[in-house]
């Protein structure tokens, strides 16, 4: 069972997928059924399933709420159409054999709040599939306040990189900062309210299987992101009797209605589908300590399986501060190929692979079996470096990695900020002087 703690400004509990328990009201609990024939307070028994009832016992994800009113309380919905958030199958235009690589989103130019701020880079598979992934960019500028979100076609991991956000969901509420992230479950509602200016960051809404911690095999039980640092929220119930607007996404399109009480009036829960989030600076990252360096999946700190044992529909890889002491090593990324497609983008610093042109807030793309590796600066310095320890830091790069090809949409493909002359940080090599043996 997760245990309750203040942490920070909020109380949460900690532990990845545990069975919690939390009430806002005290007694609001049913104690010894999850359907009572009379819940207490008067509240109705809700059950959220986040797979199939037959799933196995250790990945099975579901939780029961009691509220005020039942979320089935609500009239017709009507279609509205969405400028920036797209949906699979991402068919709509080629996506060339090419590198990508954007400069940050440029600011919105007037109030724009989350649900409207999400800007589509790129994706795979389909919601109606339920499998794959997409990539967007978040730009915003006011609090959602009496707007809520549905999105019934996926979980959404959010990577904030400027300004804070609080996250209030039916079974909580998050607070999150740069350097942290947080997942929202499928159908799950939500707002995301801002406390500076303006935040921006990136969104996965993953189609797929929902997020778990990887298996360590030959790592053993400990180390990468431990399950004890991922945090859950307490129940905090919002009982306003207001008129709200509730914004669906089923099957890539966006549903509105209006209702005249809060979404999130639950007072108390129990289960393992909650929302969480996790301190990217608690993971523990694991590399070579004699000669060369192993491949990029040790920093993996969340994987979406795919149908393919072994094969990821979507992993969520960091590149944190760490410390480099290979020997005879050349230490930046290696030149490669890979049969995953990997979209990257950078909360701060510099990646370690690229000199100049990836900055906070950028994202690029390489995808399924497109050569890329460092850059021509950065090969020539790490190929005469002193090869003494050297610790990378004030970085926190991340990637999207996807057994599925990345197709663009048209707006990131025609962007302004767009890179067209990306290609050109290879351009610099030469052949090297050839060697006696």
């Amino acid at each position: 069972m997760g245990t309750e703690t203040a942490l920070e400004s909020r109380n949460y509990m900690g532990g990845f997928g545990n069975q919690f328990s939390t009430e806002a009201i005290p007694g609001a609990l049913p104690q010894g059924r999850n359907s009572p024939q009379r819940a207490p307070h008067g509240l109705y028994a809700e059950l959220i399933s986040g797979s199939a009832f037959t799933t196995p016992r250790a990945e099975n994800r579901r939780t029961w709420m009691y509220r005020f009113l039942p979320s089935a309380m609500h009239e017709e919905y009507r279609k509205f159409d969405h400028a920036t958030w797209e949906s699979g199958p991402f068919n709509d235009i080629e996506t060339p054999a090419n590198r990508f690589r954007w400069d940050p989103w440029p600011a919105p130019s007037r109030r724009t709040d989350f649900s409207q701020g999400i800007v589509t880079v790129a994706g795979n598979g389909s919601p109606e599939a339920q499998s794959g992934t997409a990539a967007h960019i978040y730009r915003i500028n006011a609090s959602m306040e009496d707007r809520y979100l549905l999105n019934a076609d996926g979980e959404l991991l959010v990577v904030p990189q400027s300004g804070a956000l609080v996250i209030a969901t039916e079974l909580g509420v998050l607070d999150l900062a740069p350097g942290e992230i947080a997942v929202i479950p499928r159908g799950i509602h939500f707002k995301v309210d801002i406390t500076g200016a303006e935040a921006s960051g990136y969104v996965c809404e993953n189609y797929g299987a929902p997020f778990r911690l990887p298996e360590l095999g030959p790592i053993g039980s400990n180390g990468l992101a431990n399950s004890r640092d991922f945090l859950t929220p307490v129940a905090a119930v919002e009982d306003a009797s207001k008129e709200v607007t509730i914004i669906r996404k089923f099957l890539g399109r966006f549903w509105q209605g209006t209702q005249s009480h809060s979404p999130l009036n639950v007072a108390a829960w129990h289960g393992n589908l909650a929302p969480y989030k996790y301190d990217l600076a608690r993971f523990m990252a694991i590399g070579t300590i004699s000669f060369d360096h192993p491949d990029p999946s040790i920093y993996t700190v969340l994987t979406s399986p795919s149908t393919v044992h072994g094969v990821a529909n979507c992993d969520f890889v960091i590149f944190p501060p760490r410390w480099l002491v290979a020997e005879n090593t050349f230490r930046p990324p290696w030149f490669h190929r890979n049969v995953m497609s990997e979209l990257m983008g950078l909360v701060r610093g510099v990646y370690d692979a690229k000199a100049e042109g990836f900055v906070p807030g950028g994202v690029s793309l390489h995808n399924c079996m497109l050569p890329h590796g460092p850059d021509a600066a950065t090969f020539s310095n790490a190929s005469t470096a002193d090869l003494k320890p050297h610790k990378v830091d004030n970085t926190l790069a991340f990637m999207f990695e996807s057994c599925h090809v990345y197709k663009l949409t048209r707006r990131s493909l025609e962007a302004s900020n767009r890179q067209p002359t990306y290609d050109s940080v290879w351009k610099d090599f030469q052949r090297q002087p050839t060697r006696n043996r």
